[in-house]
């Protein structure tokens, strides 16, 4: 049995937001988390979610969108939601010990210069925080 934390990203779709969020915190901190992701429901990757993991070296690999229903009956340390709709949703979650809410904006709909670059910029440094506090003993 891992000691690491699992940890699971959820948005409306995982095609963005929720998997940026499971890359990075893979990349940023393997030995410490498990990062999973999931959409209410499953939808195709946004090419560019994928391109903007790539442009700054971090591994797309194995990366697919996946539902909620994946993770039925699954236990978690920590369930994220990082959108308005998915946090509407607790009550679909899997068991875990504790949710925690934040709430980016959707880089598909978005009307700012590079989108995916800022969420991942911002999402990057939310989960630096994550860490630096579910880290220290």
């Amino acid at each position: 049995m891992s000691d690491k934390r699992r940890v699971l990203f959820v948005c409306a779709r995982n095609d963005a937001r929720s998997l940026m969020a499971e890359a990075l915190l893979r990349h940023a901190d393997a030995e410490d988390f498990d990062a999973f992701s999931a959409g209410l429901e499953a939808s195709e990757i946004d090419p560019r979610t994928l391109e903007s993991l790539e442009h700054i070296g971090i591994d797309t690999e194995g990366l697919r969108s996946k539902a909620l229903d994946e993770f039925a009956g699954q236990q978690f340390h920590y369930v994220i939601t990082l959108c308005d709709k998915s946090s509407e949703e607790a009550a679909r979650m899997p068991s875990s010990g504790e949710v925690i809410v934040w709430n980016f904006e959707d880089p598909v709909t978005s009307d700012k210069h590079e989108p995916f670059r800022h969420t991942l910029q911002e999402i990057h440094d939310r989960l630096h925080m994550f860490i630096t506090v579910k880290t220290r003993s």
